[in-house]
C-alpha cells in the first residue's frame, strides 16, 4: 500500500482504489451508531481507550520495544497478521480523529493540528511494516492483502479528508494562523491546502464519487505493481559457454549464482532486472542474444498475457483525469504538481526542452561513432539492444578505458564503507555494524547504529537489503521506517533503508558492481542521509516536494569519484591496490562520454509522463499506451536507436502510486540544484569543504519542509540554481 502525500497525519499513509467501487464493509471494531442522547465526544474517546488496549497486544500495531527508542519487530511480523492489524489500526485512527472532530472545545493549533499530528500512531507502525513486505517480500499472500487493503485504506483516509466536522476546525485554526510562530503557522497552512486539494470542500456527491475514483485507483495501483513484479521474476537462460562469449569473468560467476538460485545448475541466468540485464547488454558478443535480453526486459507488462498492464494504465489515466476535472485542475498533471517547486507543468515541460536539444545533438555524434564499429561487424544500423555494446567499444577506442578494467574496484563491500566514510567527513556521524542484535526481515539484511562522531549522540539506524532475489521489486530505493520529530517532548529518531538490487557473487568471491551501481548505491544513501539528519519536530512538515526530494540524493553521487573515496575505498578485489591514477584519470576524461544516450533515455520517459498526464481526457477518448508512447516519440523527434528508459507497461514510478505520476521530470529539475551545489565544492577547492557541507546540513537536508524549499536554497548558495551548471555537467552547450 502506497504512501499518498494528501493527508498531513503522522501515519501519512497509502490511497487506494477498486475495480469495482464498492465501499469496503465497516471493520467490526467501528463504535456502534450512538443514540441521539449520547455526547459523541465522550463516545469517541471511549472507542479510542477500548480499541488502543486491542492495538496494546498486536505486534504489528503496538509501540516498538528494544534497544534505539524500539526497532520494528521483524521476529514478530508475518503476513497473515496485516488483515487483522489494519482492521483494528483503521478503526482506531477514525476514532482518533473524531475524538478531534466532536472536541466541544473551540478549535485551536493544539487541539486540531498538533492532535492531528498525534492521531494514527498504531496504524502507521503497521503500514511501514507492511510496506518492507510489498516491496521486499512481496509472496503471492502479500500481494493479496495488498489488494483487499487498500481500496479500504482509501475508504477510510475520504473519510478523514471529507469529516465535515473536522475540515471547518482545520479551516478555523487556518483563519487565525498570523500568531503562530513560523513552523506552526506553515504547518496549518500545508495541513489546508493538502485537505482542499484532496477534495475537503466538495459537496456530497462529488465526494462520494471522489471516493469511489480513490478506491478503484488503489487496487489499480496494486494491481499494475504485482503484475509488473511477476515479469520481472523471470530471466532468460544461456545454455553454453558460447552464450558467454565477451562476458567478464565477475558477471559470468554472477550469472551462474543467479542460475543456481533458480535450480539451473551449470547454466547461468540473466535476471530480468536492470543490475543483471545491463551489463550483458554492454559486454556481450552475441547480438542475438543482446536483443532477446533486451525484448524481455523492454517487454515487462507488455505481453498480452495476464501480466499486461495496458488495460490497468488506461483504468488509471481514466481515473486520474476525472478525478483532476473532479477537484477542478485542467490535468492530473495540474492537480499533482500544484504543491511542486515547478508548480505549473509548462515550467517542467520548458526546462525538459532545453536540456533535450544538447541530449539528441549529442547521440546523433555517439551513433555515428558506433556505426563505424558496428559496419565491421556487419551491422547495417545500430538498434537500442546494440547501444550499450557499441559505446563501450567506442569508450575503449577514445579513452583506452575498459568497463572490466574498472569493476575490480568497485566492490560492494568496499562502497558502503566509502559511503559511510563520506558520511563521517560531511556530517560528523559515524556507522557501527550492529547486524545480529536487532531483528530484521530477512537474514541477509544489515544494520548499522548511526552516532554523532563529537559527542557520542545516537542519531539513528540504517537497514541494507541489497541482492536481488524472487518477490522483490526492481530498481534501487530508500524506505523511511520511521522518521524523527520532536513535537510531544519526546525526539523520536529515523530509522531508514536502502534496497538495491545487486546480483550476488558465488559464496567466498567478492560481489563487484559497476560504476554505475556504485553511483546508485551512493543515490539511495543521500535519500537516508536525508532522513536520518533531519531535525524535523513536526511529521506533517517532514515530506519535501517531489521534485525537491531527488536533490539531496543525486548530490551525493558526486563523491563516489572523488580522490578521496577512490583512494581509500576504490581497492583492486585481487591486489588490495588502490585504483591507480593513470586509471582515474581516464574515467574522469570520460565522464561526460554517453551523456546523450542516458539523457534521452531519461528524458523521453519523462516527456512521456508529462505529455500523458497533461492531456484532459474524456471517457470517450481512446488510450493506446503503445500507440501514445511511439506518437510522442515521433513528434518529440526522438532517435529510435535510444528506447525509452521505463516503457508506460514498467513505469512502477506513473502507476503504483500518484507519487511521481506527472512527476518523473523532478529527478532533472532536482539535478539542477544538485549540479550546482557541486559547482559551490569546486569553487571552495575541497570535497569535504567544512563550510559548505554545515550550509548543506543547516539549509537543505535538517529542517525537511520546515521552510520553503526555494528559499532554503536560496540561503545555501545565496542565489537561486544556474541551470548552466547541469548542461556543463552534461557537457551539452550552454547557450
Amino acid at each position: 500500500m502506497k504512501r499518498p502525500y494528501l493527508l498531513p497525519l503522522a501515519v501519512l499513509l497509502a490511497c487506494g482504489p477498486a475495480p469495482t467501487p464498492v465501499p469496503p464493509p465497516a471493520p467490526s471494531h467501528e463504535a456502534k451508531p450512538m443514540k441521539p442522547t449520547e455526547d459523541p465526544h465522550a463516545k469517541a474517546v471511549e472507542e479510542v481507550a477500548r480499541l488502543r488496549k486491542l492495538a496494546a497486544e498486536d505486534p504489528l500495531l503496538a509501540p516498538w520495544a528494544g534497544p534505539y527508542g524500539g526497532v520494528p519487530p521483524w521476529d514478530k511480523a508475518k503476513a497473515a497478521g496485516f488483515p487483522k492489524a489494519f482492521e483494528v489500526g483503521l478503526a482506531l485512527l477514525l476514532a482518533e480523529v473524531e475524538v478531534i472532530a466532536t472536541d466541544p472545545s473551540p478549535p485551536t493549533f493544539d487541539n486540531t493540528i498538533r492532535a492531528l499530528e498525534d492521531a494514527g500512531r498504531h496504524e502507521g507502525r503497521a503500514e511501514n511494516l507492511f510496506g518492507v513486505f510489498t516491496g521486499n517480500l512481496a509472496t503471492k499472500d502479500v500481494q493479496e492483502i495488498d489488494r483487499e487493503w487498500s481500496p479500504k485504506q482509501a475508504a477510510t483516509y475520504d473519510k478523514i479528508t471529507f469529516h465535515n466536522a473536522l475540515f471547518a476546525r482545520i479551516a478555523a485554526v487556518h483563519e487565525k494562523r498570523a500568531g503562530l510562530p513560523p513552523d506552526q503557522k506553515r504547518l496549518v497552512e500545508l495541513v489546508h491546502e493538502q485537505y482542499v486539494r484532496a477534495g475537503a470542500r466538495l459537496d456530497a456527491n462529488q465526494k462520494k464519487r471522489l471516493g469511489e475514483i480513490n478506491q478503484e485507483l488503489a487496487v489499480a495501483f496494486a494491481d499494475f505493481g504485482n503484475k509488473v513484479l511477476a515479469d520481472e521474476d523471470t530471466w532468460i537462460v544461456l545454455e553454453t559457454k558460447d552464450d558467454l562469449a565477451g562476458l567478464a569473468p565477475s558477471l559470468v560467476d554472477a550469472l551462474a549464482a543467479a542460475a543456481k538460485e533458480r535450480g539451473l545448475v551449470g547454466k547461468w541466468a540473466v535476471v530480468n532486472t536492470r543490475s543483471s540485464v545491463d551489463p550483458f547488454l554492454q559486454s556481450s558478443k552475441r547480438r542475438d542474444l543482446r536483443e532477446k535480453v533486451w525484448k524481455a526486459f523492454k517487454k515487462r507488462g507488455d505481453n498480452g498475457d495476464k501480466n499486461d498492464t495496458n488495460a490497468t494504465i488506461v483504468r488509471i489515466v481514466r481515473l486520474r483525469a476525472e478525478r483532476a476535472k473532479l477537484l477542478g485542475y485542467a490535468s492530473h498533471a495540474h492537480w499533482r504538481m500544484s504543491d511542486t517547486m515547478a508548480v505549473d507543468p509548462k515550467k517542467a515541460s520548458d526546462l525538459m526542452k532545453k536540456v533535450w536539444v544538447g541530449a539528441a545533438g549529442r547521440v546523433k555524434e555517439e551513433v555515428a561513432d558506433m556505426a563505424i564499429l558496428a559496419t565491421k561487424d556487419k551491422v547495417a544500423a545500430v538498434e537500442p539492444w546494440d547501444y550499450l555494446y557499441y559505446a563501450e567499444k567506442v569508450r575503449q577506442q577514445k579513452y583506452a578505458l575498459d568497463q572490466t578494467e574498472i569493476e575490480p574496484y568497485f566492490e560492494l563491500g568496499n562502497m558502503i564503507a566509502a559511503a559511510f566514510y563520506m558520511a563521517e567527513q560531511l556530517y560528523g556521524i559515524t556507522f557501527t555494524e550492529i547486524t545480529g542484535k536487532v531483528p530484521t526481515f530477512r537474514p541477509d539484511v544489515r544494520v548499522w547504529e548511526v552516532k554523532d562522531k563529537a559527542t557520542g549522540a545516537y542519531v539513528g539506524l540504517f537497514y541494507g537489503d541489497y541482492f536481488a532475489r524472487a518477490h522483490k521489486r526492481s530498481g534501487a530505493w530508500a524506505s523511511m521506517v520511521k522518521g524523527h520529530e520532536s513535537f510531544t517532548g519526546t525526539v523520536v529518531t529515523p530509522i531508514v533503508s536502502n534496497n538495491n538490487n545487486f546480483v550476488a557473487a558465488p559464496t567466498g568471491q567478492p560481489t563487484l558492481i559497476s560504476l554505475d551501481d556504485a553511483r546508485t548505491l551512493f543515490h539511495e544513501f543521500g535519500h537516508a542521509l536525508h532522513g536520518l539528519l533531519s531535525e524535523v519536530v513536526w511529521p506533517g512538515l517532514a515530506s519535501t516536494p517531489r521534485d525537491f526530494v531527488e536533490y539531496p540524493s543525486q548530490v551525493h553521487e558526486m563523491w563516489v569519484l572523488t580522490r578521496p573515496i577512490l583512494d581509500r575505498f576504490a581497492k583492486h578485489a585481487k591486489t588490495g591496490k588502490p585504483m591507480p591514477q593513470a586509471l582515474v584519470s581516464k574515467v574522469l576524461a570520460a565522464g561526460r562520454f554517453n551523456q546523450g544516450y542516458a539523457t534521452v533515455e531519461y528524458l523521453t520517459a519523462a516527456i512521456v509522463d508529462m505529455e500523458l498526464h497533461s492531456k484532459a481526457w474524456g471517457p470517450d477518448d481512446k488510450l493506446d499506451p503503445a500507440a501514445f508512447e511511439r506518437d510522442t516519440l515521433k513528434e518529440l523527434g526522438a532517435p529510435k536507436e535510444v528506447a525509452l528508459r521505463h516503457r508506460l507497461p514498467q513505469f512502477n514510478h506513473l502507476f503504483t502510486s500518484d507519487a511521481y505520476s506527472a512527476g518523473y521530470y523532478s529527478y532533472l529539475w532536482s539535478e539542477v540544484m544538485d549540479a550546482d551545489t557541486r559547482k559551490a565544492f569546486d569553487e571552495a577547492g575541497d570535497v569535504f569543504h567544512k563550510p559548505t557541507a554545515d550550509k548543506l546540513r543547516k539549509y537543505i537536508l535538517a529542517p525537511g519542509n520546515s521552510t520553503d524549499r526555494a528559499e532554503a536554497y536560496r540561503l545555501f548558495r545565496g542565489r537561486d540554481p544556474d541551470v548552466k551548471a547541469l548542461l556543463e555537467k552534461r557537457g551539452f552547450p550552454t547557450k
